[in-house]
């Protein structure tokens, strides 16, 4: 196939006015100019843009992509990009269908004819760091560049039909080497190519792409960004009603009373059952859940929706435990199994592609405690090795959670949890080592305890 910049307006004046249209909103969807991150096999991150159909046309040096890119995206093989397009300006209401299309998109890339291909994390992103810009997709790779492939691809393209809808793009090279993306769409059933760019390499931004998106969309800065996510799914997720009418009935502002308040935070299996049972029954403290069993009900149903669901529910419980906490600390020291520090640092952990060194920096606003949500007045992060932690595990048979079974099988998920905790601040984490005695421990706690809560 020829990539000179006629063929491709050739191309264009021969398509029919609805997909003309079509290609219109594809192109304001993926810019200003568009940068991808690729996840790697070794977790690092692989930046590269899509240019302009002549190398003129270009802002970007004509330069070669990153050599790891031509490994994954040339040939042999065949590879091939799916995103959820969505604008900068997007709405809730975009974000939590784009979210549920592209978690629909993973399940079906896993079966079928997509078995034989290699799936990869995929991010389109906007350049200058400004919210709202990221759309999260997949890299298809293809070893046998089997035609079969992208004509499933295409027919799983035509069951998109409600927006936001997702675009489908397919790499080569050309006979110098240079790497190129074709644009498809399905337009009445018709499969037609609707643009053509260069593979351009791409600077590595200063933050992980996502990070601008963070507090709009997982990490929820205040009781009511949580809660406009889970009202836009309400038509689909009946139960989610439910949930609202309880942090209705919450007051928005609630303040603790004249007994601590401390929240026991660490990952499954370093003990947290065991510490929050001991430490609430020696100091005769009433012990709280997050999330709360009046909502616990609900969970595997929002532990199977996409991270923006699934957290703004987690976020909710919060405040719905904060309520409780509030009532019983005037009566009695107030111990907490997990708080909002665990509803941040998985959300964190899950959204940001790559490894530890691309979580936000330590101090960012990400890991700032909520300003409307009751804060603990202490909170002890268990740890433990991840032998001994994995020794604990093998011994349970309790059923794990999409998380915990990510923490169990992917030690660079586990490692960005451990390091968020470590970064949460206002109030920061008291690191306690639970792989010694359950004595030792117990001491240890309490010790913190005594000597930074008044009793």
């Amino acid at each position: 196939m020829a990539f000179a910049r006629p063929r491709a307006q050739l191309l264009l004046r021969r398509l029919p006015g609805p997909l003309r249209a079509r290609r219109g909103v594809c192109a304001r969807a993926m810019a200003p100019p568009r940068r991808f991150a690729l996840e790697l096999p070794d977790c690092t991150l692989a930046h590269f843009a899509l240019g302009a159909d002549s190398p003129g046309d270009s802002d970007i040096p004509d330069a070669r992509p990153d050599p790891r890119l031509a490994v994954l995206l040339g040939p042999p093989g065949r590879s091939y990009s799916l995103c959820v397009a969505l604008g900068p300006d997007a709405g809730c209401r975009a974000r939590v269908r784009g979210a549920r299309l592209h978690q629909r998109l993973l399940h079906q890339l896993r079966r079928g004819p997509f078995q034989r291909c290699q799936l990869r994390r995929l991010l389109c992103y906007c350049p200058g760091g400004q919210a709202g810009g990221a759309q999260h997709g997949f890299l298809l790779r293809d070893p046998s560049d089997d035609p079969d492939t992208r004509g499933a691809l295409l027919d799983l393209l035509g069951t998109c039909q409600e927006a936001p809808r997702p675009l489908l793009g397919e790499f080569e090279a050309d006979p110098h080497g240079q790497l190129w993306q074709r644009l498809w769409a399905v337009q009445d059933g018709r499969r037609l190519q609707v643009g053509c760019a260069r593979v351009l390499p791409a600077p590595e931004p200063p933050l992980h792409p996502v990070v601008p998106d963070l507090l709009s969309s997982v990490v929820f800065p205040n009781r009511e960004a949580a809660r406009v996510v889970l009202e836009e799914c309400t038509p689909f997720i009946p139960e989610a009603w439910e949930v609202l009418d309880l942090v209705d009935r919450c007051p928005k502002q609630v303040q603790r009373g004249k007994f601590p308040v401390i929240a026991i935070e660490g990952l499954d299996a370093t003990g947290k059952t065991t510490v929050t049972q001991s430490v609430s029954g020696l100091l005769s403290a009433v012990l709280l859940k997050s999330p709360p069993s009046c909502i616990g009900q609900w969970r595997k149903i929002f532990d199977d929706e996409p991270t923006i669901i699934r957290r703004a529910f987690y976020s909710l419980g919060n405040y719905i435990v904060a309520s409780e906490i509030a009532k019983e600390s005037t009566k009695s020291p107030v111990i907490i199994d997990r708080y909002w520090h665990s509803t941040a640092t998985y959300a964190i952990a899950t959204e940001l592609s790559g490894s530890v060194q691309h979580l936000p920096p330590a101090c960012h606003p990400v890991y700032q405690w909520p300003e409307d949500l009751l804060r603990p007045d202490l909170v002890l992060l268990l740890t433990v090795g991840p032998e001994e932690r994995a020794r604990r595990l093998r011994g349970r048979g309790v059923e794990k959670t999409r998380e915990e079974a990510e923490l169990e099988a992917n030690s660079v998920f586990r490692q960005k949890v451990e390091v968020s905790y470590r970064r949460m601040e206002n109030p920061g984490c008291h690191l306690i080592d639970a792989s010694t005695s359950r004595e030792d421990v117990l001491r240890e706690v309490l010790s913190l305890i005594q000597n930074n809560c008044k009793m």
